[in-house]
Protein backbone atom coordinates (compact mmCIF):
# COMPACT_ATOMS: atom_id res chain seq x y z
CA UNK A 1 0.00 0.00 0.00
CA UNK A 2 2.70 2.08 1.09
CA UNK A 3 4.84 1.40 -2.61
CA UNK A 4 0.89 2.24 -4.23
CA UNK A 5 1.13 5.35 -2.34
CA UNK A 6 5.05 6.45 -3.75
CA UNK A 7 4.25 5.68 -7.16
CA UNK A 8 1.34 7.78 -7.35
CA UNK A 9 3.12 10.76 -6.71
CA UNK A 10 5.75 9.92 -9.11
CA UNK A 11 3.33 9.46 -11.85
CA UNK A 12 1.94 12.72 -11.28
CA UNK A 13 5.21 14.51 -10.84
CA UNK A 14 6.60 13.16 -14.73
CA UNK A 15 2.90 13.67 -16.27
CA UNK A 16 3.11 17.62 -16.01
CA UNK A 17 6.28 18.04 -18.28
CA UNK A 18 4.94 14.88 -20.83
CA UNK A 19 2.36 16.63 -21.68
CA UNK A 20 3.95 19.92 -22.07
CA UNK A 21 6.21 17.94 -24.53
CA UNK A 22 3.56 16.98 -26.33
CA UNK A 23 1.78 20.24 -26.30
CA UNK A 24 4.42 21.68 -27.77
CA UNK A 25 5.07 19.11 -30.38
CA UNK A 26 0.95 19.31 -31.61
CA UNK A 27 0.68 23.45 -31.36
CA UNK A 28 3.60 23.07 -34.16
CA UNK A 29 1.93 20.28 -36.10
CA UNK A 30 -1.56 22.71 -36.22
CA UNK A 31 0.68 25.64 -37.48
CA UNK A 32 2.16 23.31 -40.36
CA UNK A 33 -1.28 21.81 -40.95
CA UNK A 34 -2.35 25.39 -41.31
CA UNK A 35 0.07 26.29 -43.72
CA UNK A 36 -0.42 23.29 -45.71
CA UNK A 37 -3.82 22.38 -45.66
CA UNK A 38 -6.12 25.32 -44.75
CA UNK A 39 -7.65 27.26 -47.79
CA UNK A 40 -5.51 25.00 -50.27
CA UNK A 41 -5.62 21.93 -52.29
CA UNK A 42 -4.80 18.40 -51.26
CA UNK A 43 -2.14 16.66 -52.88
CA UNK A 44 1.40 15.72 -51.46
CA UNK A 45 1.35 17.51 -48.63
CA UNK A 46 -0.75 14.78 -46.69
CA UNK A 47 2.02 12.39 -47.49
CA UNK A 48 4.49 15.19 -46.20
CA UNK A 49 2.53 16.18 -43.07
CA UNK A 50 2.14 11.89 -42.32
CA UNK A 51 5.53 11.45 -42.29
CA UNK A 52 6.21 14.51 -40.12
CA UNK A 53 3.92 13.17 -37.65
CA UNK A 54 5.29 9.86 -37.94
CA UNK A 55 8.70 11.18 -36.81
CA UNK A 56 7.25 13.55 -34.20
CA UNK A 57 5.73 10.33 -32.93
CA UNK A 58 9.23 8.99 -32.62
CA UNK A 59 10.59 11.45 -30.89
CA UNK A 60 8.14 11.09 -28.32
CA UNK A 61 8.81 7.62 -27.69
CA UNK A 62 12.82 7.81 -27.74
CA UNK A 63 13.56 4.38 -26.05
CA UNK A 64 11.68 2.37 -28.84
CA UNK A 65 14.94 3.53 -30.98
CA UNK A 66 16.56 0.85 -29.03
CA UNK A 67 15.23 -1.91 -30.53
CA UNK A 68 17.57 -3.67 -33.02
CA UNK A 69 15.27 -4.36 -35.88
CA UNK A 70 13.01 -0.70 -35.33
CA UNK A 71 13.45 0.21 -38.58
CA UNK A 72 11.12 -2.68 -39.49
CA UNK A 73 8.49 0.21 -38.10
CA UNK A 74 9.34 2.91 -40.14
CA UNK A 75 10.03 1.31 -43.56
CA UNK A 76 6.18 -0.60 -43.08
CA UNK A 77 4.80 2.92 -42.38
CA UNK A 78 6.41 4.51 -45.11
CA UNK A 79 4.75 1.72 -47.54
CA UNK A 80 1.08 2.43 -46.29
CA UNK A 81 1.69 6.00 -46.74
CA UNK A 82 3.00 5.85 -50.53
CA UNK A 83 -0.78 5.87 -51.54
CA UNK A 84 -1.18 9.55 -50.36
CA UNK A 85 1.83 9.96 -53.47
CA UNK A 86 -0.01 7.95 -56.27
CA UNK A 87 -3.61 10.18 -55.16
CA UNK A 88 -5.27 11.77 -52.50
CA UNK A 89 -8.55 9.80 -51.82
CA UNK A 90 -10.58 8.28 -48.97
CA UNK A 91 -9.06 4.94 -49.26
CA UNK A 92 -5.50 6.04 -49.21
CA UNK A 93 -6.23 8.34 -45.82
CA UNK A 94 -8.05 5.53 -44.28
CA UNK A 95 -5.13 2.82 -44.82
CA UNK A 96 -2.26 5.89 -43.58
CA UNK A 97 -4.61 6.49 -40.70
CA UNK A 98 -4.59 2.89 -39.98
CA UNK A 99 -1.10 2.34 -40.44
CA UNK A 100 0.14 5.52 -38.30
CA UNK A 101 -2.21 4.82 -35.54
CA UNK A 102 -0.62 0.66 -35.41
CA UNK A 103 2.33 2.72 -35.67
CA UNK A 104 1.79 4.94 -32.88
CA UNK A 105 0.45 2.04 -30.76
CA UNK A 106 3.55 -0.48 -31.54
CA UNK A 107 6.14 2.32 -30.26
CA UNK A 108 3.68 3.07 -27.19
CA UNK A 109 4.23 -0.67 -26.74
CA UNK A 110 0.60 -1.36 -26.79
CA UNK A 111 0.17 -3.41 -29.54
CA UNK A 112 -0.59 -6.71 -29.59
CA UNK A 113 0.91 -9.34 -32.49
CA UNK A 114 -2.48 -11.20 -33.99
CA UNK A 115 -3.94 -9.41 -36.95
CA UNK A 116 -7.33 -10.06 -35.22
CA UNK A 117 -6.67 -8.34 -32.04
CA UNK A 118 -4.52 -5.76 -33.83
CA UNK A 119 -7.87 -4.79 -35.74
CA UNK A 120 -9.60 -4.74 -32.54
CA UNK A 121 -7.20 -2.40 -30.97
CA UNK A 122 -6.98 -0.17 -33.83
CA UNK A 123 -11.03 0.21 -34.06
CA UNK A 124 -11.18 0.76 -30.04
CA UNK A 125 -8.18 3.80 -30.89
CA UNK A 126 -10.00 5.77 -34.09
CA UNK A 127 -13.07 5.26 -31.96
CA UNK A 128 -11.35 7.47 -28.90
CA UNK A 129 -9.04 9.51 -31.01
CA UNK A 130 -11.63 12.55 -31.10
CA UNK A 131 -12.09 12.26 -27.32
CA UNK A 132 -8.55 11.45 -26.36
CA UNK A 133 -7.18 15.22 -26.16
CA UNK A 134 -10.10 16.56 -23.89
CA UNK A 135 -10.15 14.34 -21.33
CA UNK A 136 -5.98 14.63 -21.08
CA UNK A 137 -6.29 18.01 -20.93
CA UNK A 138 -8.80 18.19 -17.69
CA UNK A 139 -6.64 15.16 -16.86
CA UNK A 140 -3.72 17.43 -17.02
CA UNK A 141 -4.83 20.23 -14.90
CA UNK A 142 -6.14 18.01 -11.83
CA UNK A 143 -2.53 16.87 -12.20
CA UNK A 144 -0.85 19.76 -12.44
CA UNK A 145 -2.53 21.64 -9.68
CA UNK A 146 -1.82 18.55 -7.17
CA UNK A 147 1.57 18.71 -8.47
CA UNK A 148 1.58 22.82 -7.98
CA UNK A 149 0.34 22.08 -3.78
CA UNK A 150 3.61 19.64 -3.33
CA UNK A 151 5.90 21.78 -5.12
CA UNK A 152 5.63 25.35 -4.45
CA UNK A 153 8.61 26.60 -6.87
CA UNK A 154 6.22 25.39 -9.34
CA UNK A 155 3.67 28.35 -8.27
CA UNK A 156 6.70 31.11 -9.33
CA UNK A 157 4.87 31.09 -12.51
CA UNK A 158 1.53 31.94 -10.89
CA UNK A 159 2.90 35.01 -9.57
CA UNK A 160 3.76 36.58 -13.02
CA UNK A 161 -0.04 37.20 -13.44
CA UNK A 162 -0.75 40.30 -11.14
CA UNK A 163 2.79 42.17 -12.00
CA UNK A 164 1.87 41.59 -15.91
CA UNK A 165 -1.58 42.70 -16.13
CA UNK A 166 -0.80 45.60 -13.90
CA UNK A 167 2.01 46.06 -16.65
CA UNK A 168 -0.22 46.31 -19.39
CA UNK A 169 -2.57 48.59 -17.88
CA UNK A 170 0.45 50.71 -16.96
CA UNK A 171 1.52 50.88 -20.60
CA UNK A 172 -2.40 51.65 -21.99
CA UNK A 173 -1.87 54.93 -19.41
CA UNK A 174 1.74 55.47 -21.03
CA UNK A 175 0.31 55.32 -24.35
CA UNK A 176 -2.19 57.76 -23.33
CA UNK A 177 0.05 60.42 -21.88
CA UNK A 178 3.23 59.89 -24.12
CA UNK A 179 2.54 60.43 -27.92
CA UNK A 180 5.73 58.65 -28.92
CA UNK A 181 4.67 55.31 -26.79
CA UNK A 182 1.33 56.10 -28.22
CA UNK A 183 2.69 56.20 -31.89
CA UNK A 184 4.33 52.84 -31.13
CA UNK A 185 1.22 51.37 -29.89
CA UNK A 186 -0.55 52.71 -33.01
CA UNK A 187 1.72 50.30 -34.89
CA UNK A 188 -0.03 47.36 -33.25
CA UNK A 189 -3.34 46.70 -35.03
CA UNK A 190 -5.40 44.74 -33.18
CA UNK A 191 -8.07 44.81 -35.13
CA UNK A 192 -6.57 43.34 -38.19
CA UNK A 193 -5.41 40.73 -35.86
CA UNK A 194 -8.38 40.05 -34.65
CA UNK A 195 -10.65 40.37 -38.23
CA UNK A 196 -7.52 37.78 -39.41
CA UNK A 197 -8.89 34.83 -36.83
CA UNK A 198 -11.78 33.14 -38.47
CA UNK A 199 -14.25 31.06 -36.50
CA UNK A 200 -13.63 27.90 -38.90
CA UNK A 201 -9.89 28.39 -38.88
CA UNK A 202 -10.63 27.92 -35.25
CA UNK A 203 -13.13 24.98 -35.42
CA UNK A 204 -9.54 23.54 -38.22
CA UNK A 205 -7.12 23.92 -35.25
CA UNK A 206 -8.96 22.06 -32.54
CA UNK A 207 -9.97 19.53 -35.20
CA UNK A 208 -6.47 19.01 -35.98
CA UNK A 209 -4.83 19.54 -32.34
CA UNK A 210 -7.42 16.47 -31.52
CA UNK A 211 -6.30 14.54 -34.55
CA UNK A 212 -2.62 14.74 -33.54
CA UNK A 213 -3.06 14.47 -30.01
CA UNK A 214 -4.59 10.76 -30.06
CA UNK A 215 -1.09 9.52 -31.68
CA UNK A 216 1.43 11.73 -29.63
CA UNK A 217 0.19 10.16 -27.07
CA UNK A 218 -1.32 6.83 -28.16
CA UNK A 219 -3.95 5.10 -25.35
CA UNK A 220 -6.50 2.35 -25.57
CA UNK A 221 -9.89 2.92 -23.88
CA UNK A 222 -10.31 1.51 -20.49
CA UNK A 223 -14.26 0.90 -20.58
CA UNK A 224 -13.44 -2.57 -21.65
CA UNK A 225 -11.43 -3.66 -19.00
CA UNK A 226 -13.49 -2.20 -16.42
CA UNK A 227 -16.85 -3.89 -18.27
CA UNK A 228 -14.76 -7.09 -17.84
CA UNK A 229 -15.07 -6.45 -13.80
CA UNK A 230 -18.23 -5.86 -13.66
CA UNK A 231 -19.49 -9.19 -15.41
CA UNK A 232 -20.42 -11.84 -13.83
CA UNK A 233 -17.76 -14.61 -13.39
CA UNK A 234 -18.32 -18.07 -15.60
CA UNK A 235 -21.07 -20.00 -14.27
CA UNK A 236 -19.60 -23.68 -13.36
CA UNK A 237 -20.27 -26.45 -15.70
CA UNK A 238 -23.18 -28.65 -15.35
CA UNK A 239 -23.44 -32.02 -16.76
CA UNK A 240 -24.38 -32.06 -20.66
CA UNK A 241 -28.24 -32.47 -21.44
CA UNK A 242 -30.01 -33.73 -24.92
CA UNK A 243 -31.84 -30.29 -26.07
CA UNK A 244 -33.71 -29.17 -28.88
CA UNK A 245 -30.31 -27.39 -30.17
CA UNK A 246 -28.65 -30.69 -30.31
CA UNK A 247 -31.14 -32.00 -32.43
CA UNK A 248 -31.68 -29.45 -34.93
CA UNK A 249 -27.76 -28.97 -35.21
CA UNK A 250 -26.47 -32.12 -34.26
CA UNK A 251 -24.27 -34.32 -36.63
CA UNK A 252 -27.40 -36.09 -37.94
CA UNK A 253 -28.77 -33.03 -39.06
CA UNK A 254 -25.74 -31.44 -40.18
CA UNK A 255 -25.29 -34.65 -42.32
CA UNK A 256 -28.69 -34.36 -44.24
CA UNK A 257 -28.33 -30.94 -44.41
CA UNK A 258 -25.30 -30.91 -46.40
CA UNK A 259 -26.62 -33.65 -48.78
CA UNK A 260 -29.49 -31.22 -49.89
CA UNK A 261 -27.48 -28.19 -49.74
CA UNK A 262 -25.18 -29.61 -52.14
CA UNK A 263 -28.08 -30.74 -54.39
CA UNK A 264 -29.21 -27.53 -54.75
CA UNK A 265 -25.84 -25.67 -55.45
CA UNK A 266 -25.69 -28.15 -57.99
CA UNK A 267 -28.73 -27.36 -59.94
CA UNK A 268 -27.90 -23.64 -59.53
CA UNK A 269 -24.71 -24.35 -61.06
CA UNK A 270 -26.03 -26.44 -63.82
CA UNK A 271 -28.59 -23.73 -64.74
CA UNK A 272 -25.96 -21.40 -65.18
CA UNK A 273 -23.67 -23.54 -67.19
CA UNK A 274 -26.88 -24.15 -69.42
CA UNK A 275 -28.14 -20.79 -70.13
CA UNK A 276 -25.19 -18.58 -69.34
CA UNK A 277 -22.46 -20.64 -71.06
CA UNK A 278 -24.06 -23.39 -72.96
CA UNK A 279 -26.07 -21.19 -75.39
CA UNK A 280 -29.61 -22.39 -74.30
CA UNK A 281 -32.41 -20.06 -75.24
CA UNK A 282 -34.11 -17.93 -72.16
CA UNK A 283 -37.79 -18.24 -71.57
CA UNK A 284 -40.01 -15.66 -73.72
CA UNK A 285 -39.30 -12.08 -72.24
CA UNK A 286 -36.13 -12.88 -70.61
CA UNK A 287 -33.05 -11.26 -71.56
CA UNK A 288 -29.91 -12.42 -70.91
CA UNK A 289 -28.27 -8.95 -69.21
CA UNK A 290 -31.47 -9.65 -66.95
CA UNK A 291 -30.90 -12.77 -66.00
CA UNK A 292 -27.62 -12.18 -65.13
CA UNK A 293 -28.16 -9.09 -63.07
CA UNK A 294 -30.84 -10.31 -60.93
CA UNK A 295 -28.61 -13.36 -59.58
CA UNK A 296 -25.36 -11.57 -59.33
CA UNK A 297 -25.67 -9.85 -55.81
CA UNK A 298 -27.75 -13.02 -54.44
CA UNK A 299 -25.18 -15.61 -55.20
CA UNK A 300 -22.79 -13.90 -53.23
CA UNK A 301 -24.92 -13.64 -50.08
CA UNK A 302 -26.16 -17.17 -50.72
CA UNK A 303 -22.15 -17.60 -50.14
CA UNK A 304 -21.98 -15.92 -46.69
CA UNK A 305 -24.83 -17.50 -45.55
CA UNK A 306 -23.16 -20.93 -46.70
CA UNK A 307 -19.82 -19.66 -45.35
CA UNK A 308 -21.62 -18.81 -41.69
CA UNK A 309 -23.61 -22.33 -41.91
CA UNK A 310 -19.70 -24.07 -42.35
CA UNK A 311 -18.27 -21.82 -39.45
CA UNK A 312 -21.22 -23.05 -36.96
CA UNK A 313 -21.17 -26.76 -38.06
CA UNK A 314 -17.98 -27.20 -37.86
CA UNK A 315 -16.77 -25.69 -35.35
CA UNK A 316 -13.44 -27.04 -33.70
CA UNK A 317 -13.29 -29.83 -31.48
CA UNK A 318 -16.82 -30.45 -32.26
CA UNK A 319 -18.29 -33.99 -33.55
CA UNK A 320 -19.00 -32.72 -36.78
CA UNK A 321 -15.13 -31.89 -37.21
CA UNK A 322 -14.00 -35.32 -36.82
CA UNK A 323 -16.32 -37.01 -38.94
CA UNK A 324 -14.67 -37.66 -42.52
CA UNK A 325 -17.82 -37.79 -44.73
CA UNK A 326 -19.22 -34.46 -42.79
CA UNK A 327 -15.96 -33.04 -43.93
CA UNK A 328 -15.82 -34.42 -47.40
CA UNK A 329 -19.47 -32.72 -47.75
CA UNK A 330 -18.05 -29.35 -46.37
CA UNK A 331 -15.26 -29.42 -49.00
CA UNK A 332 -17.58 -29.77 -51.63
CA UNK A 333 -19.97 -27.46 -50.65
CA UNK A 334 -17.65 -25.12 -50.46
CA UNK A 335 -15.69 -25.65 -53.91
CA UNK A 336 -19.55 -25.01 -55.31
CA UNK A 337 -19.95 -21.72 -53.12
CA UNK A 338 -16.33 -20.80 -54.90
CA UNK A 339 -18.16 -21.93 -58.33
CA UNK A 340 -20.95 -19.92 -57.56
CA UNK A 341 -19.14 -16.71 -56.74
CA UNK A 342 -17.22 -17.35 -59.60
CA UNK A 343 -20.26 -17.67 -61.60
CA UNK A 344 -21.74 -13.94 -59.65
CA UNK A 345 -18.69 -12.36 -61.30
CA UNK A 346 -19.43 -13.51 -64.70
CA UNK A 347 -22.90 -12.52 -64.17
CA UNK A 348 -21.85 -8.97 -63.20
CA UNK A 349 -19.23 -9.08 -66.18
CA UNK A 350 -21.92 -9.68 -68.96
CA UNK A 351 -24.19 -6.63 -67.42
CA UNK A 352 -21.64 -4.19 -67.74
CA UNK A 353 -21.12 -5.23 -70.72
CA UNK A 354 -24.86 -4.06 -72.08
CA UNK A 355 -25.32 -1.40 -69.40
CA UNK A 356 -21.64 0.11 -68.93
CA UNK A 357 -19.74 0.20 -65.49
CA UNK A 358 -19.74 2.36 -62.27
CA UNK A 359 -18.04 2.30 -59.25
CA UNK A 360 -20.87 0.49 -57.29
CA UNK A 361 -20.35 -2.44 -60.12
CA UNK A 362 -16.52 -2.16 -59.49
CA UNK A 363 -16.68 -1.99 -55.86
CA UNK A 364 -18.75 -5.74 -56.06
CA UNK A 365 -16.67 -7.56 -58.40
CA UNK A 366 -13.81 -6.73 -55.51
CA UNK A 367 -16.33 -7.43 -53.20
CA UNK A 368 -17.22 -11.26 -54.85
CA UNK A 369 -13.60 -11.55 -55.35
CA UNK A 370 -13.08 -11.25 -51.21
CA UNK A 371 -15.99 -13.75 -50.40
CA UNK A 372 -14.11 -16.42 -52.84
CA UNK A 373 -10.99 -15.68 -50.71
CA UNK A 374 -12.69 -15.99 -47.73
CA UNK A 375 -14.84 -19.59 -48.63
CA UNK A 376 -11.29 -20.62 -49.56
CA UNK A 377 -9.65 -19.26 -46.41
CA UNK A 378 -12.50 -21.67 -44.66
CA UNK A 379 -11.63 -24.61 -46.52
CA UNK A 380 -8.36 -24.00 -45.57
CA UNK A 381 -9.36 -23.64 -41.51
CA UNK A 382 -10.75 -26.84 -41.93
CA UNK A 383 -8.06 -28.80 -43.68
CA UNK A 384 -5.63 -27.42 -41.61
CA UNK A 385 -7.49 -27.29 -37.78
CA UNK A 386 -7.08 -23.96 -37.47
CA UNK A 387 -8.75 -21.74 -34.56
CA UNK A 388 -11.73 -18.88 -35.58
CA UNK A 389 -9.25 -16.62 -34.65
CA UNK A 390 -7.13 -17.74 -37.43
CA UNK A 391 -9.31 -17.28 -39.58
CA UNK A 392 -10.38 -13.82 -38.86
CA UNK A 393 -7.18 -12.59 -39.17
CA UNK A 394 -6.61 -13.98 -42.40
CA UNK A 395 -9.44 -12.70 -43.64
CA UNK A 396 -8.28 -9.58 -42.03
CA UNK A 397 -4.78 -9.55 -43.88
CA UNK A 398 -6.45 -10.22 -47.21
CA UNK A 399 -8.90 -7.36 -47.20
CA UNK A 400 -5.91 -5.10 -45.82
CA UNK A 401 -3.63 -6.17 -48.83
CA UNK A 402 -7.17 -5.65 -51.51
CA UNK A 403 -7.31 -2.23 -49.74
CA UNK A 404 -4.02 -0.91 -50.54
CA UNK A 405 -3.96 -2.69 -53.99
CA UNK A 406 -7.06 -0.15 -54.71
CA UNK A 407 -5.16 2.96 -53.47
CA UNK A 408 -2.76 2.48 -56.61
CA UNK A 409 -5.63 1.83 -59.20
CA UNK A 410 -7.38 4.48 -61.14
CA UNK A 411 -10.77 3.20 -61.13
CA UNK A 412 -12.40 6.68 -63.06
CA UNK A 413 -9.72 6.22 -65.73
CA UNK A 414 -10.58 2.60 -66.01
CA UNK A 415 -14.74 3.53 -65.88
CA UNK A 416 -14.45 6.17 -68.67
CA UNK A 417 -12.11 4.49 -70.78
CA UNK A 418 -14.42 1.45 -70.62
CA UNK A 419 -17.51 3.31 -71.14
CA UNK A 420 -16.11 5.45 -73.97
CA UNK A 421 -14.17 2.51 -75.98
CA UNK A 422 -18.09 0.45 -75.21
CA UNK A 423 -20.31 3.48 -75.97
CA UNK A 424 -22.61 3.42 -79.54
CA UNK A 425 -20.84 6.39 -80.53
CA UNK A 426 -17.60 4.95 -80.49
CA UNK A 427 -17.84 1.13 -81.28
CA UNK A 428 -21.70 1.78 -83.15
CA UNK A 429 -22.82 -0.87 -80.51
CA UNK A 430 -24.65 -0.99 -77.16
CA UNK A 431 -26.51 1.88 -75.77
CA UNK A 432 -25.27 5.58 -76.32
CA UNK A 433 -22.56 7.34 -73.63
CA UNK A 434 -23.76 8.63 -70.22
CA UNK A 435 -21.89 11.83 -70.90
CA UNK A 436 -22.79 13.26 -68.09
CA UNK A 437 -21.49 10.19 -65.73
CA UNK A 438 -18.24 10.23 -67.13
CA UNK A 439 -18.06 13.97 -67.17
CA UNK A 440 -18.73 13.60 -63.21
CA UNK A 441 -15.84 11.18 -62.95
CA UNK A 442 -13.32 14.66 -62.88
CA UNK A 443 -10.14 15.35 -64.63
CA UNK A 444 -8.92 11.49 -65.04
CA UNK A 445 -11.86 11.11 -67.64
CA UNK A 446 -10.13 13.86 -69.95
CA UNK A 447 -8.19 11.23 -72.47
CA UNK A 448 -11.27 9.20 -73.26
CA UNK A 449 -13.59 12.29 -73.64
CA UNK A 450 -10.85 13.28 -75.90
CA UNK A 451 -11.06 10.44 -77.96
CA UNK A 452 -14.61 10.58 -77.89
CA UNK A 453 -14.87 14.07 -79.46
CA UNK A 454 -11.68 13.38 -81.86
CA UNK A 455 -13.49 10.29 -83.74
CA UNK A 456 -14.36 10.85 -86.94
CA UNK A 457 -16.54 8.10 -87.57
CA UNK A 458 -19.98 8.70 -89.99
CA UNK A 459 -21.69 6.66 -87.98
CA UNK A 460 -21.82 8.83 -84.56
CA UNK A 461 -25.06 9.74 -82.99
CA UNK A 462 -23.81 12.37 -81.31
CA UNK A 463 -25.05 16.01 -82.85
CA UNK A 464 -22.65 18.51 -84.33
CA UNK A 465 -23.98 21.00 -81.36
CA UNK A 466 -23.62 18.23 -78.53
CA UNK A 467 -19.94 17.75 -80.02
CA UNK A 468 -19.15 21.36 -79.83
CA UNK A 469 -20.93 21.97 -76.08
CA UNK A 470 -18.91 18.63 -74.99
CA UNK A 471 -15.32 20.52 -76.48
CA UNK A 472 -16.30 23.77 -74.74
CA UNK A 473 -16.72 21.84 -71.34
CA UNK A 474 -13.62 20.33 -71.85
CA UNK A 475 -11.46 22.99 -72.83
CA UNK A 476 -12.96 25.44 -69.92
CA UNK A 477 -12.01 21.99 -67.41
CA UNK A 478 -8.67 21.52 -68.51
CA UNK A 479 -7.87 25.26 -67.98
CA UNK A 480 -9.04 25.43 -64.00
CA UNK A 481 -7.23 21.89 -63.59
CA UNK A 482 -4.07 22.97 -65.02
CA UNK A 483 -4.43 26.37 -63.15
CA UNK A 484 -5.15 24.00 -60.22
CA UNK A 485 -1.97 21.99 -60.57
CA UNK A 486 0.01 25.55 -60.27
CA UNK A 487 -0.11 25.00 -56.87
CA UNK A 488 2.37 22.67 -55.41
CA UNK A 489 0.24 21.22 -52.54
CA UNK A 490 -2.15 19.91 -54.86
CA UNK A 491 1.07 17.87 -56.62
CA UNK A 492 0.45 14.05 -56.56
CA UNK A 493 1.87 11.00 -58.59
CA UNK A 494 -1.27 10.58 -60.73
CA UNK A 495 -2.20 14.07 -61.67
CA UNK A 496 1.52 14.41 -62.98
CA UNK A 497 1.06 11.41 -65.09
CA UNK A 498 -2.10 12.39 -66.33
CA UNK A 499 -0.87 16.24 -67.08
CA UNK A 500 1.84 14.18 -69.22
CA UNK A 501 -0.92 12.79 -71.05
CA UNK A 502 -2.52 16.05 -72.02
CA UNK A 503 0.73 17.60 -72.62
CA UNK A 504 1.80 14.67 -74.99
CA UNK A 505 -1.81 14.35 -77.03
CA UNK A 506 -1.70 18.44 -77.63
CA UNK A 507 -4.77 20.87 -78.29
CA UNK A 508 -8.08 19.16 -79.01
CA UNK A 509 -8.88 18.58 -82.72
CA UNK A 510 -12.70 18.08 -83.67
CA UNK A 511 -13.58 16.10 -86.65
CA UNK A 512 -15.21 17.76 -89.59
CA UNK A 513 -18.71 17.64 -88.77
CA UNK A 514 -18.04 19.59 -85.54
CA UNK A 515 -15.89 22.07 -86.32
CA UNK A 516 -17.73 25.72 -86.29
CA UNK A 517 -19.24 26.91 -89.76
CA UNK A 518 -17.60 29.91 -91.57
CA UNK A 519 -18.96 32.83 -92.26
CA UNK A 520 -21.56 32.99 -95.24
CA UNK A 521 -22.13 29.35 -94.90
Amino acid sequence: MTTMTVMAPAMRTSLVPSYCRRISAAALLVVLADILFYGQPVGITVFIFGTVLASTVVAMHPAALNDGRVWLKPAALFAALLPLVENVSPLSVLVAVAALAVFALSLAGRLRSEPARIARQLSLFLAAAPFRFARDFFRWRKAARELGQRRPQLTARVVWIMPLTLGVVFLALFGAANPIIEHWLSLIDLYALLEKIEIARLAFWLIVLAGVWAFLRPRLPRFVSRIRRVLPAAPVARPAKTSAEDILFGKAAIFRALIVFNALFAVQSALDAAYLWGGVALPDGLTYAAYAHRGAYPLVATALLAAGFVLVALRPGSETSKDPLIRGLVYLWVAQNIVLVISSMLRLDLYIDVYALTYLRIAAFIWMGLVAAGLALVIARIALQKSSEWLLSANLLTLSATLYACCFVNFAATIANFNVDHSLEMSGQGIPLDIAYVHSLGPAAFPALDRLIERQNPTLTMDEVMYRQLAAVQKSDKIRYRSAQQNWRAWSFRDWRLVRVLDNRGPLVLPPSAQPSAPGH
